[in-house]
């Protein structure tokens, strides 16, 4: 069996709804990479008893407990002082901790004060996970099979901490491990998903599958354990196989990437450059692809044409198509699509125009038009997409993607 997780998170602050969470999302997201589920959520205040409580409860049921917060230095961060007292164990002064805190206010060239010592004071026994970012190390403790891992709450101090060191010690130190792998599709809803996995879901046992939706995207995830020999890997990878040939090239990549990196890698290896048109995206989709470091040897260019008289004015759309088809129709973003890839030369070129909301007049909010060039290939098509301006807007930069993403795959 896998060891069970459970993240305890310290702080009023999150109580009181102050701030979010985000450190448990990001730990409950990384986790399953090394074959580690998490089973529980905990928050509790800066308060020591309730804290004991909430630990006890949390050792009681997982092997692993992970706690975010509480090693600040002030008289409210308690809690390797109260997960000391709780496992029976002193406090004990950690001289490279010290060293470390000292030669952090130097660099900056802030005066310490002695209360930010009591950060290098750890329960006896501890492994020290240092802190490159701020002046509060983490450590691991392990005690009667148990094992408690003790993180700083600010995520820009937690994230390096966990990324460096937690993952690697949780792997080495993990018991059967699981292995996961994540598949991403595209183009197919999650009920549909579900539909054409059913006789692979159906009784599932091991490997099990998984599925999950997010902003047109569909993830599934396959995990499976060691089996009479079998490797976990050879379970995951012989799913992840049978998946790909029901849903064939809807599965975008099982790297867990987003869309966007799957399209540059592709124009990349093809040796093709992009170049875009947008309207109600506002730039979204050049803004995705310029994030990403090397974009520059695809993305050529990308024009926001936002109004119509930017659209016949800048982009060189003909006027009368927008007067007889209207300014979202397939009309106008073919010919989008077409100004585009002839003004900046580009191999490959995409075009959005549609209505993102809300409502104004009779204009059919979530009516969107995308016209997409690629070597050889032309296509233009209309959806009609349901939610909030800022799903709608998503859903286009994911569907147009995903146009051009498809038409890659046909290039010999």
């Amino acid at each position: 069996m896998s060891r069970k997780v459970e993240i305890l998170s310290v702080g009023t602050e999150l109580l009181m709804g102050q701030i979010a969470n985000t450190n448990a999302q990001y730990i409950s997201k990384r986790l399953p990479e090394i074959g580690l589920g998490v089973f529980y959520h905990s928050v509790v205040g800066d308060n020591p008893e309730r804290l004991r409580e909430c630990l006890a409860t949390a050792l009681s049921r997982s092997d692993v407990v992970i706690t975010t917060g509480g090693l600040g230095p002030t008289q409210d961060d308690l809690t390797k002082e109260v997960i000391a007292g709780a496992l029976g164990l002193g406090m004990e002064l950690n001289k490279e901790s010290e060293l470390s805190i000292r030669r952090y206010f130097e660099k900056s060239g802030k005066t310490m004060s002695e209360n930010n010592l009591r950060q290098a004071y750890f329960p006896s026994g501890s492994v020290i996970i240092g802190n490159d970012e701020g002046t509060a190390p983490g450590c691991i403790i392990e005690k009667d099979g148990k094992c408690i891992i003790m993180l700083p709450g600010p995520p820009k101090e937690l994230i390096p901490m966990f990324n460096r060191h937690v993952l690697k010690y949780l792997e080495s130190s993990s018991l059967t491990p699981l292995t996961s792998k994540f598949l991403r599709v595209v183009g197919v809803g999650e009920s549909m998903v579900e539909k054409k996995l059913f006789s692979l879901v159906d009784g599932q046992i091991n490997p099990t599958i998984a599925t999950y939706a997010k902003d047109g995207i569909v993830t599934i995830r396959v995990t499976a354990h060691d089996e009479k020999g079998i490797p976990a890997s050879l379970l995951v990878s012989d799913m992840c196989g049978k998946v790909r040939s029901i849903l064939g090239d809807a599965v975008y990549t099982d790297e867990d990437e987003d869309l966007e990196y799957t399209v540059l890698r592709l124009l990349s290896e093809k040796g093709l450059t992009f170049s875009c048109a947008e309207s109600c995206t506002g730039g979204m989709l050049s803004q995705l692809m310029t994030a990403i470091p090397g974009a520059s040897r695809v993305f050529k260019c990308g024009m926001v044409t936002y109004q119509t008289s930017a659209k016949t004015d800048i982009l060189g759309v003909d006027g009368d198509i927008i007067e007889k088809y209207g300014v979202v129709s397939k009309e106008t973003a073919l010919e989008m699509v077409k100004r585009i890839a002839h003004m900046s030369g580009s191999d490959t070129a995409v075009s959005i125009t549609g209505y993102a909301g809300p409502a104004a007049g009779d204009e059919p909010v979530g009516r969107v038009c995308i016209g997409m060039i690629s070597p050889g290939c032309q296509n233009v098509k209309e959806f009609s997409f349901t939610g909030n301006r800022d799903r709608i807007r998503v859903l286009s930069v994911v569907n147009a993607l995903d146009m051009l993403r498809r038409s890659i795959l046909h290039i010999d």
